[in-house]
């Protein structure tokens, strides 16, 4: 590549910091506790662990395959979903993508704010509206930051990444320090006879694995900016060393914790939990420390889903997948009017919680399923393209095996995000239809909008969308936190 084409790309490093920064956020910092209230042993938490882990590589394997095997796909992971499985399917995943992207980043927001509040007891629970004003100032100083490019705020985002690793290994090095083995082994398998028993510890690991569901949202970071890489084959490397380096630290941050405290313990721990058993090792200044670097991850995690809800539209748009009006780009390259819409979207959201937090959560609670979507079909189109390959292709049976594990992993975290959230989902895929319909018909001048069975696909959206509608008017669905 001309060192005229290499300017403003971003390097391996650069990539491997946005898949860590965009995965480890706020969540990080109570998953002992998230994980000992399942309840489960440590025994069952080491599987949950282990098979998240094979799942999530073999996930990260897929797009590595993905991104070097099909080097024109460059607009992010939606365009896996297009071209495996039409148009129409590309657009629900860039457009569950998107809204999951800038309602986490509200989430961001209130966290972030909550977290300083431990210092500053003005911002509260970080919905008053001290909070409000000072993350509205924070989301368009990032806004003005992205405006400069992608490689400004990469750069940034390495810097806070590298940061925000420091608490964590604190803890890590402080915990096996003050790692005690009775500790960690007394109740290891949480059965009433004290050991292994298959039914009940395949219980626990269910419950455990329902926790690890959302806690590796981001392993796509590279593959979202992989039209701005280097090198092409940096985007695979950096989603490998990226999920690897994640797993590790949530595996040792806690089954370490179990040896410190006893699980019931652990449990009951107040939050955020990882403050709280570093300040019982070593005295206050464990949890300033920890509450220091909570508050620069859920900065780091903000800015980094910041340029990805900015960029997914960006690109879908170029491809015209989204309208074409969110293309426009200015004089850095930098996709100006997917920020202004994606940031002025988030400033609303934030704004309503002056008066409720329902709309936030209703929303929050269909976004976190529906990032789930590209990442299924992410994993099926590894497997068709793989199986597609002539027989003899180098590495075909490999890829064919990557793509059955990625597949079959993909739709367990579908199952598991459960019924309640998998029916609200229809609501935004339902909400969605017009707006494909608009865009084919406008930007595409496509003759025919859907296929016979996206059609079926798009009635059953809207029908059971307005169901989900009128069942949450009827308090018969309920969603966490309203």
């Amino acid at each position: 590549m001309s060192e005229e084409k290499s300017a403003g790309k971003l390097n391996l490093i650069e990539l491997t910091m946005l898949v860590i920064g965009s995965i480890i956020g706020g969540g990080v910092f109570d998953l002992m506790q998230n994980m000992a209230g399942v309840p489960a042993g440590a025994g069952a938490i080491l599987i949950g662990w282990i098979i998240a882990g094979i799942g999530m590589i073999f996930l990260a394997l897929s797009f590595k395959n993905l991104s070097m095997k099909r080097q024109d796909l460059d607009a992010g992971i939606y365009s896996y979903a297009e071209e495996g499985f039409g148009k129409y399917w590309g657009f629900n995943s860039a457009w569950g993508y998107w809204a999951s992207a800038w309602l986490g980043d509200v989430g961001y927001a209130t966290l972030l704010m909550s977290s300083v509040g431990y210092f500053l007891p003005i911002f509260g629970n970080g919905q008053n509206i001290w909070s409000i004003i000072v993350a509205s100032i924070i989301l368009w100083g990032c806004h003005f930051l992205l405006l400069h490019g992608a490689e400004s705020a990469s750069f940034i985002n390495t810097i806070v990444t590298i940061a925000k690793l420091v608490p964590l290994f604190l803890f890590i090095v402080v915990m096996i320090v003050a790692f005690k083995l009775n500790v960690f082994t007394s109740g290891f398998w949480m059965t009433p006879s004290g050991h292994f028993a298959f039914a009940d510890v395949m219980k626990q690991v269910r419950g455990t694995m329902l926790v690890t569901v959302w806690v590796f949202i981001g392993v796509e970071g590279a593959v979202v900016f992989s039209g701005r890489a280097k090198r092409r084959k940096d985007i695979g490397t950096a989603t490998v060393l990226g999920i690897v380096t994640v797993i590790l630290i949530y595996m040792l941050v806690t089954l370490l914790s179990l040896g410190v405290m006893r699980r019931a313990q652990v449990a009951s721990l107040s939050q955020p939990a990882m403050a709280a058993l570093l300040e019982h090792v070593v005295g206050k200044w464990g949890a300033i420390v920890v509450n220091l670097g909570l508050i620069i991850s859920v900065a780091g995690a903000w800015l980094s889903w910041t340029m990805f809800a900015a960029q997914v539209p960006y690109e879908a748009a170029k491809t015209g997948t989204f309208p074409k009006f969110f293309a426009k780009e200015n004089k850095h390259h930098a996709p100006v009017t997917s920020l202004i819409i994606t940031n002025a979207a988030t400033e609303l959201f934030i704004l309503t919680f002056l008066v409720t937090s329902s709309a936030y959560q209703l929303f929050y609670t269909i976004s976190t399923a529906a990032i789930l979507i590209p990442y299924m079909f992410s994993a099926f189109y590894q497997l068709k393209f793989s199986m597609q390959e002539p027989a003899g292709t180098p590495g075909r049976t490999g890829n064919i095996i990557i793509g059955i594990i990625a597949s079959v992993y993909t739709v367990w975290l579908v199952y598991a995000a459960g019924y309640t959230n998998l029916l609200l989902l229809t609501i935004l895929f339902g909400v969605g239809v017009p707006l494909y319909i608009y865009l084919q018909k406008h930007d595409n001048h496509a003759k025919k909008v859907f296929g016979p069975i996206e059609l079926c696909w798009a009635i059953f959206f809207v029908v059971v969308g307005i169901i989900a509608i009128a069942l949450l008017i009827m308090h018969k669905v309920t969603i966490s936190g309203s």
